[in-house]
């Protein structure tokens, strides 16, 4: 393959957009992590309502990011058979 074969520039522009979607999965599960934690000890400080929503949301993000990445290596895995 060269640099100019049309097959080549899609593959690489997936393999770009696989990895910054696992990069933004990982840094948003590790954000929404501690904002779960936050809301965790909010629930245990007795301050429930705010606690409960904190770590609702947290959990929903979390798991967004977590199918957008996997969605991402799925499409790359279906490139490359």
């Amino acid at each position: 393959m060269n640099h100019y074969d049309p097959d080549w520039i899609i593959l690489k522009e997936r393999i770009r957009q696989a990895h910054l979607s696992f990069n933004v999965a990982m840094f948003a599960t590790t954000t929404f992590a501690a904002v779960g934690l936050a809301g965790i000890s909010l629930q245990l400080s007795g301050r429930l309502p705010e606690g409960t929503a904190t770590a609702i949301s947290g959990m929903a993000l979390s798991g967004y990011f977590s199918r957008l990445a996997k969605d991402a290596n799925d499409r790359l895995d279906k490139l490359s058979d």
